[in-house]
């Protein structure tokens, strides 16, 4: 019988370093154990493909007014169908402001503020059909599973969750509840990505074999992290990166690889490798943002995570994913990459080939994705222009604007959502599983399968051509 590298490590005992439970850093002490996140008992309940009861309006509730919170309460608040009402801060002045923005579309929500359990009054009302939720990462799950045991359903920005224990815990309460948990990042629902997944699913690209996905950004610069002390309440974004070596921040660069590559729904994630490099930038930047404004003084010394971090993934139908997360190093931002047995993707600037001879120019690229654009893209471009509020002209080309319309759009025609809870946290859980393998010197681990086998059976829900209906929703 062949042996493992798995075998070789337990019968050597140079198993490294384990983590207890599904926290993040161990107690130091040496495991046996090569799947240091055991998986759960039997799935109760498929939420791939479930269409809840159609909701002629959708009643929203936004908790976390901030740097995403006010993005969205503008953004949902200018979607047909859509009432605002209640908006959830703790600080005033946020939750007013906001409120003051959509009056003009008339929104009259109800104000919550100034106490940490403010927001748990507005998932307990009766009046409330979705719960969005953009506050510090740390209060996503708890957020998101209080809202659906309160029969909500829930728009949550990324991560969902932070551990391997809120990963279940988001699944198993949206599956016991049947209420919908969307984790909000980019997706396949606009531009490229859009035509790219069409290209997948007509065979432009022969076999899937290989995508990358990236988070590459700087962010240890006056214009963000250390823009203002009031930016992020307690400072908790610049928090995160204290003590936590791994992949942050997968979402966005790993969720159109998941649409694309039928993750929960034909191929499964089998098992993972991470690796970081030191810190070459953050805590310099910290010393130079404190020589200006003592607040930052409290995070000097701190260990910050390492500049790069590598996490490399093996699927069940042997395919590579590469994802990488950089916030602190002077790099443009690079696009993502697709590679098949016939063709290949790579982006910024976006460019196809289907040879190694050369990569397709730009009028040949702009006419595959004139030819490959989707149907839901173009009904959204035409709802999009049609709009005559400054709400939705201003803020509908980011990354999020079309999912955040298409779940509406799915609650009022009573459709599947096009990502549900399983993707939610098989995205969310790179974070935790990267810092273990970088916390046992780039050693693999096993990736929970959050559908319990159901990934074999499962259909893409992605419903790109609205062959299922929907669609029908307009913009304000």
């Amino acid at each position: 019988m062949k042996n493992t590298r798995r075998d070789f490590l337990k019968t050597t005992g140079l198993t490294g370093v384990g983590l207890l439970g599904a926290g993040f850093i161990g107690s130091g002490c040496q495991t046996n154990n090569a799947d240091p996140f055991p998986q759960r008992q039997q799935q109760t309940f498929n939420m791939s493909g479930y269409a809840a009861p159609r909701l002629e309006v959708v009643r929203v509730g936004v908790i976390g007014i901030g740097d995403r919170g006010s993005g969205s309460v503008s953004q949902y608040a200018s979607i047909e169908g859509v009432e605002i009402k209640a908006l959830s801060d703790l600080e005033a002045d946020r939750v007013q402001n906001s409120a003051d923005r959509i009056q003009s579309l008339g929104h009259t929500p109800d104000l919550y503020s100034g106490h940490e359990d403010e927001w748990k009054k507005v998932c307990e009302r009766s009046d409330i059909d979705l719960i969005v939720i953009a506050t510090p990462w740390h209060l996503h799950t708890p957020m998101a599973v209080f809202a659906m045991e309160h029969d909500k359903h829930v728009s949550v920005q990324l991560p969902a969750a932070t551990t391997i224990d809120e990963c279940w815990q988001l699944v198993e309460t949206s599956e016991r509840t049947r209420k919908h948990c969307v984790q909000i990042s980019a997706s396949c629902h606009r531009d490229v990505m859009a035509a790219n997944f069409n290209m997948v699913k007509q065979g432009f690209f022969g076999d899937i074999i290989h995508g990358e996905g990236n988070y590459i950004h700087e962010l240890i610069n006056d214009t963000y992290f250390f823009h203002s002390r009031d930016k992020f309440h307690n400072q908790w974004r610049i928090k995160e990166n204290i003590g936590k070596h791994g992949n942050l921040y997968a979402g966005h660069g790993f969720t159109p690889l998941v649409q694309m590559m039928d993750i929960n729904c034909g191929d499964k994630l089998e098992y993972l490798s991470s690796v970081s490099s030191n810190d070459f930038n953050f805590a310099e930047a910290v010393k130079k943002y404190a020589e200006q404004d003592d607040i930052w003084e409290q995070f000097i010394g701190k260990e910050f995570r390492g500049n790069m971090n590598i996490t490399i993934i093996r699927t069940a139908k042997g395919r590579t994913i590469e994802l990488q997360h950089d916030i602190s190093s002077p790099r443009p931002r690079p696009g993502g990459l697709l590679s098949g047995s016939k063709a290949i993707y790579q982006g910024r600037p976006d460019r196809w080939a289907i040879s190694d001879r050369r990569w397709l120019n730009e009028e040949e690229g702009n006419e595959l994705v004139e030819e490959y654009t989707p149907e839901m893209v173009k009904r959204f471009d035409e709802i999009t222009r049609q709009a005559t509020s400054d709400h939705a002209r201003s803020g509908y080309y980011d990354l999020a604007s079309a999912l955040d319309w298409r779940v509406i759009d799915s609650l009022r025609n009573g459709v599947p959502m096009d990502l549900s809870v399983y993707e939610a946290a098989v995205t969310s859980c790179i974070m935790p599983l990267s810092i273990w393998s970088v916390a046992n010197r780039t050693n693999s681990v096993t990736v929970p399968d959050f559908t319990r086998g159901a990934w074999e059976t499962n259909q893409n829900q992605l419903d790109i051509h609205l062959q299922n209906g929907g669609g029908s929703t307009r913009l304000r």
